[in-house]
């Protein structure tokens, strides 16, 4: 293991966010440090990066010192060739990143992909989360990404992905608009910033590595639920998510026995970029009361 260095380029960061590399399960990890309090560690979604939370970071660390990790082949992290991307690889080595920085037990919050690696992290060790923010997570009672995993990883469609959608920005600009409830909201930056990391070398083997193994790590995350159903819960969905359904919210909320909900009207899959100011609210609030 290598220590904490701080690392060169911020990749947006405002001033009092560190930002940081560490060695760990034998890859370069970039990730965020920022904040005084109890422990938060945030894990983004599917080709996202500790770039997602830009618009929330400086209000949650106010409550919280903030951990938010760049996941092993996304944003500015090492991407390794033939990178095991499956759910509980992938928890695994989330699980050893927090050993290798100090973080015995903390909260988590995980997001759309990062939700679904959030709870099978949490069913490996139960005892080092004490509760769960899980924002649009993806799971097996929402069908789209079943489909997608099949299209994107069949022949002849996996080497046209590779070969062509890493140059078209303007499909990446129109797939993320679909995220928003309500494109206007979309910050001054903000497709530069996900393009910066999405030009890195390897993004997309990432992607569709993830996308292999969809299907059964959706069946583990079901098998992951008795074992989190315990752990104080908090679950925050926008009604115009577009890609992780809001449908799916119930069979998933009826499956923990300690969760609240937050439904947001009017916003998409990326609450916390779309209503930054709300999205704080409610995790502070959910995090102190359940903390007395």
């Amino acid at each position: 293991m290598i220590a904490d260095r701080p690392s060169q380029d911020a990749a947006g960061a405002a001033p009092d966010v560190n930002n940081l590399d560490i060695l760990s399960s034998g890859v370069r990890w970039r990730y965020q440090k920022t904040g005084s309090g109890p422990t938060l560690l945030l894990v983004h979604g599917l080709l996202g990066y500790s770039f997602s939370w830009r618009n929330c970071l400086p209000a949650v660390a106010q409550h919280f010192t903030v951990y938010a990790v760049d996941l092993p082949g996304t944003g500015y992290s090492e991407r390794p060739r033939h990178l095991d991307c499956c759910l509980r690889t992938s928890a695994e080595r989330l699980l050893r990143f927090m050993d290798d920085v100090g973080i015995a037990t903390c909260d988590l919050l995980g997001t759309s992909h990062g939700g679904a690696l959030a709870i099978t992290a949490a069913a490996l060790a139960p005892a080092r989360f004490g509760r769960l923010v899980l924002v649009a997570p993806a799971n097996p009672w929402s069908p789209r990404g079943k489909f997608l995993s099949v299209l994107l990883t069949s022949w002849p469609v996996q080497p046209m992905f590779l070969a062509a959608f890493p140059h078209l920005s303007f499909v990446h600009e129109h797939y993320f608009r679909r995220l928003y409830g309500d494109p206007r909201r979309i910050s001054p930056g903000t497709f530069e910033g996900y393009r910066a990391a999405l030009e890195q070398e390897r993004t997309f083997d990432y992607a569709l590595n993830i996308m292999r193994t969809w299907n059964p790590d959706m069946q583990s995350v079901k098998e992951s639920l008795p074992k989190i159903a315990d752990i104080p819960t908090l679950l925050i969905w926008g009604d115009r998510d577009t890609a992780v359904s809001p449908a799916s919210m119930k069979p998933l909320q009826q499956s923990l026995h300690n969760c609240r909900v937050l439904v947001m009207p009017g916003i998409g899959h990326l609450p916390y970029e779309e209503a930054p100011e709300e999205f704080v609210r409610a995790v502070a609030q959910f995090l102190n009361i359940q903390a007395n």
